[in-house]
Parts: C-alpha cells; sequence; structure tokens
C-alpha cells in the first residue's frame, strides 16, 4: 500500500514560513484533489507587485493551470489564515469543494468575520468550511512576523 502523501496544512505553514522570510505576511496555502496536491503557495503582493498574489489566489491559478480549468471542483484548500473576502470570492467562484484554515482573522477574514463571503445571497457556490485547525501555531506565526516588525 502506498504511503499517504504528505500534509497539506503542514505544506501551507512551510509556504507561510517561506514567505515570513521574503519579508512577506506570512500565510500559506495548498490546494489537493483525491489526495494529490496541485498547488503550494505563500503569500507574494510585495514581491510580484501585485495587491491580489494572496497565497490563496496563487494557489488557484497554479491549480486550474495544473488541470486546464478554471473550475477546482472535487478539490480542498488547506490555509494557515482565514481567508480574506477577495479570496473568500474566489474560492466560491472556483468550486473548491472544502476550506480549511488555520487561524481566524477577525479584523481582515471574510468567512466567518467580516462579510461572511459564503453566506450572502448572492453567493452561488459556499464550500464545507472547517477553521481551528492547528490555531495556535497559525496565530504565533502572524503574532511573531508583526512583533519582530515592530521591534
Amino acid at each position: 500500500m502506498a504511503a499517504p502523501g504528505p500534509d497539506p496544512l503542514s505544506l501551507a505553514f512551510a509556504a507561510a514560513r517561506e514567505a515570513a522570510e521574503a519579508g512577506e505576511v506570512p500565510v500559506g496555502a495548498a490546494i489537493v484533489r483525491d489526495g494529490t496536491v496541485l498547488a503550494v503557495a505563500g503569500n507574494r503582493p510585495r514581491a510580484l507587485r501585485d495587491p491580489t498574489a494572496h497565497a490563496e489566489i496563487l494557489a488557484i491559478r497554479a491549480a486550474c493551470a495544473a488541470l486546464d480549468d478554471e473550475r477546482l471542483t472535487g478539490c480542498d484548500l488547506y490555509v494557515t489564515l482565514e481567508p480574506c473576502p477577495m479570496c473568500a470570492g474566489a474560492i466560491s467562484f472556483a468550486r473548491i469543494r472544502r476550506l480549511y484554515y488555520a487561524a481566524a482573522d477577525p479584523k481582515g477574514g471574510g468567512v466567518e468575520h467580516g462579510p461572511r463571503v459564503f453566506n450572502q445571497p448572492t453567493c452561488h457556490h459556499a464550500p464545507e468550511v472547517y477553521g481551528g485547525l492547528r490555531e495556535a501555531e497559525g496565530a504565533a506565526l502572524l503574532r511573531d512576523f508583526f512583533r519582530e516588525r515592530r521591534d
């Protein structure tokens, strides 16, 4: 029997740490379908000079390219922070099946905080949402990143 693939949330955390090392806000994302990792990305808005270059958006773009499809039906997204409203909209449009995230984002989140994009009547597709996985680790990663910048 084949060994299971890498844990997608661990891949997302590794991408978040790489983003932090590059001076980006440490958020990472991984997209998986049927146990196969399709994409892993970390935040890159500063490097790409693109305000839309959030980890989720970059992972969605890469997974769509890998599948040669604009829809990610049957795919699951793992991310280290609750997606913002922009990313929640992209998740809906991509038809992601399940969203798993670590830390909640009371200030900038768009899933269980803020506009709660998936609860709006204009949202055509809402994934299953599972928050709080490795929440303390996700929160600490962000807290430490911003603490270092303030010191």
